[in-house]
C-alpha cells in the first residue's frame, strides 16, 4: 500500500468516468474503481443473438453539457438524431420541431373532447417552458468553455446570456411544485391529468416534467449504441494515463487514514476521493476513526438523515427480438416512442390501489397481486426504444429488437422477492406487457417474437448499486438531502467527509446523464485545484 493515488474515483458510471478523465488529463495519478466487470453504469449496450440492446439510457440529450464535454476531451462519436414519437391508443404523432406541439395539442383534443380549455392551458405552459429552455441551453455550459482563449466570445455572447440565465433560473424556481399538484390547478379531467403526468416519476418538479417536449427535440443516439459513449470515455481515461480496475467493490473507507478497502481486502491510499456511486452506501461504509470530533459528528448526523431517504420510482424493462422487418415498426413510430395504450390513465391504480397492495401484501393472494398487475399494464405508459431504426447494423437483416420500459414500484418487486416468487412476477409482468402491446399498437408482435427477457428494479439495484433501483436519484416525495438548485450546483459536489467529493445522480436533484457529467466535471475541477494548491504549499 506504499503507492498513493492523487485521486481515487469510486463508481464507473458516466459521472465517475468524467471525473477520472478530467483529473487524468491534468496529469494527476488517478485510479477508477468499478464493482462490475465493465464501466459505463447505466450508459451501456449489449448484444444478444445478433441484436443490440441498450441496458440503461435509451438516448441522450446534450443539454449544453454532453457534446461540449466530448469536444473538450477530444472524443469523436458518430451520432444520429433520435426523433421521438408520442402515442395514445391508435393515434401517434412524431415530434420533429417545436411546431409539433400543435400536433400534440390536437392529439389531446381528439382524445378528450370537452377539455379544450384545459388542454390550451397545458400547451400554453409548455410553450412558456420551451422559451425558458431556449435560454437555459442558449449556449454550451460555461464549465466546458475556454474563456481565456476566447475573450471576445465571453464578452459578446456569454455575458449577455448570463443575465438572461440568472433571471430564467429565478423564474423557473417558482415551478418546483410536484407536476401532479400543478396539473390539478389547471386540469379538471382526471384522465387527461394522468395521461400527462404518468410519464414522470412521482412528484417530479413541474418545470423538470414540462420541459420534456423541448428535450425530445435534442435527443441523439451514438452509432453502435448508447454504450459507445462510455467506451470512448474509457479509452480517453487510459490515454491520459488513468488506471481503471473493474470487479472491485469498495466496502470500507477509512477517512482518517485516506484508505479504501475492497471486498477482497485490497487497499489503496488516496489524497482526494470522488464518490460517484450510491450516496447512502458512502455514509454507511465510511469509518471516522482519526477524524476531528466535529467532523465525526457531522458525518454521523448526515448518515442518519440519508438512511431514511429513498430513491425515485424505478423501471421494469422487457427486451424483445422480433422476426419482423424494421420498416414495419418505422411505419408506426420513430425509434424512440412514448406510448399509452389507453386514454383512461392509471388513476388510482398506481396510487390507492398500489398502496393497498403493498400494505396488505402478507394477506393478499398471489392472484390478487396479478389482477392488479393486469390493470396496471393496460393503463401504464411505455417508453419504447428500437435501436435498429437509428442504426441499421444493430439487428440481423429483416429483424427488429425492441426495449419496452415502464415506471414500476421497487417495493412490489422487493416484496415478491422476499415472498419467493420474484421470478414468477417478472415472467407475468413481461407476458402482460407484450400482450398489451400486441393487442394495441403492435399486432405485428403476435407469433413473431423470437425471444424476450426482462430486467426489474432489483436488476438495476444489483447492477448499478443504486438504492431502490432509482435511475434519477432521490425521491421527489420527501425533502431532498442534496443540492436541488442550479444556482448552487457548484456546491453539490461537497460532502461531510474531509477530502471526499461526490458526483453523479445522487449529488444533485433532479438528475440525469447531463447532470451526472456536470457534477463529475465539478468534482474533477475541485480535485485538480486542491491538488495544485497542496503541491504549491508543499
Amino acid at each position: 500500500m506504499a503507492e498513493i493515488y492523487d485521486a481515487i474515483i469510486v463508481g464507473g458510471g458516466i459521472a465517475g468516468m468524467t471525473s477520472a478523465a478530467y483529473i487524468a488529463k491534468h496529469g494527476a495519478k488517478v485510479l477508477l474503481l468499478e464493482k462490475n466487470e465493465k464501466v459505463g453504469g447505466l450508459i451501456n449496450s449489449f448484444w444478444r443473438d445478433g441484436f443490440l440492446f441498450d441496458g440503461g439510457v435509451r438516448a441522450l440529450e446534450s443539454a449544453g453539457i454532453i457534446l461540449p464535454m466530448l469536444r473538450e476531451l477530444g472524443i469523436e462519436i458518430e451520432r444520429v438524431k433520435s426523433p421521438v414519437s408520442v402515442g395514445i391508443e391508435d393515434s401517434v404523432i412524431r415530434v420533429t420541431s417545436k411546431e409539433s406541439l400543435k400536433e400534440y395539442s390536437d392529439l389531446l383534443r381528439k382524445m378528450y373532447p370537452g377539455s379544450e380549455d384545459e388542454i390550451e392551458s397545458v400547451v400554453s405552459f409548455i410553450k412558456r417552458i420551451m422559451k425558458d429552455m431556449e435560454i437555459l441551453y442558449g449556449v454550451d455550459n460555461p464549465l466546458f468553455m475556454d474563456f481565456k482563449n476566447n475573450k471576445s466570445y465571453f464578452v459578446k455572447v456569454y455575458l449577455p446570456w448570463l443575465f438572461k440565465f440568472i433571471f430564467t433560473l429565478r423564474r423557473i424556481g417558482k415551478f418546483r411544485m410536484p407536476v401532479e399538484e400543478f396539473l390539478e390547478k389547471i386540469v379538471q379531467n382526471s384522465s387527461l391529468r394522468d395521461i400527462i403526468d404518468q410519464h414522470f416519476f412521482k412528484n417530479t418538479p413541474t418545470f423538470f416534467a414540462m420541459s420534456y417536449f423541448y428535450l425530445y427535440q435534442d435527443y441523439f443516439y451514438p452509432k453502435g449504441g448508447v454504450g459507445t459513449m462510455a467506451e470512448r470515455v474509457r479509452e480517453k481515461i487510459v490515454q491520459f494515463g488513468g488506471e481503471i480496475e473493474t470487479g472491485r467493490e469498495v466496502t470500507e473507507i477509512h477517512a482518517g487514514k485516506k484508505v479504501i478497502v475492497d471486498s477482497n481486502g485490497r487497499s489503496n491510499k488516496y489524497r482526494k476521493l470522488v464518490w460517484a456511486a450510491d450516496l447512502k452506501k458512502l455514509y454507511s461504509i465510511v469509518k471516522t476513526d482519526g477524524l476531528h470530533e466535529t467532523a465525526t459528528e457531522t458525518v454521523k448526523a448526515f448518515r442518519s438523515e440519508i438512511s431514511k431517504k429513498h430513491g425515485t420510482d424505478s423501471i421494469f424493462s422487457v427486451f424483445i427480438a422480433v422476426d419482423e422487418a424494421p420498416e414495419k415498426f418505422e411505419a408506426i413510430s420513430s425509434g424512440h416512442f412514448f406510448y399509452t395504450p389507453s386514454k383512461k390513465g392509471l388513476g388510482e391504480t398506481h396510487r390507492s390501489e398500489m398502496k393497498s397492495i403493498l400494505e396488505n401484501w402478507s394477506v393478499n393472494s398471489k392472484e390478487e397481486v396479478l389482477s392488479w398487475l393486469d390493470g396496471f399494464c393496460k393503463l401504464s405508459t411505455y417508453e419504447i426504444s428500437i435501436p435498429v431504426l437509428k442504426d441499421r447494423d444493430l439487428a440481423p437483416q429483416g429483424k427488429t429488437g425492441l426495449i419496452v420500459s415502464t415506471l414500476f414500484e421497487y417495493e412490489i418487486v422487493k416484496k415478491a422477492y422476499e415472498s419467493g416468487w420474484y421470478g414468477e412476477l417478472k415472467e407475468e409482468l413481461e407476458k402482460r406487457i407484450i400482450e398489451v402491446l400486441s393487442n394495441s399498437i403492435y399486432p405485428i408482435l403476435k407469433d413473431r417474437i423470437l425471444f424476450s427477457f426482462s430486467s426489474s428494479p432489483l436488476s438495476i439495484e444489483s447492477y448499478s448499486g443504486s438504492s431502490e433501483g432509482s435511475i434519477v436519484g432521490w425521491s421527489f416525495e420527501e425533502p431532498i438531502p442534496v443540492v436541488a438548485s442550479m444556482m448552487k450546483v457548484n456546491s453539490s459536489v461537497k460532502t461531510k467527509i474531509p477530502d471526499v467529493l461526490q458526483a453523479g445522480q445522487w449529488a444533485y436533484s433532479p438528475a440525469g446523464v447531463p447532470i451526472s457529467i456536470l457534477t463529475g466535471k465539478l468534482a474533477a475541477d475541485s480535485v485538480t485545484k486542491n491538488l495544485n494548491r497542496d503541491r504549491s504549499a508543499g
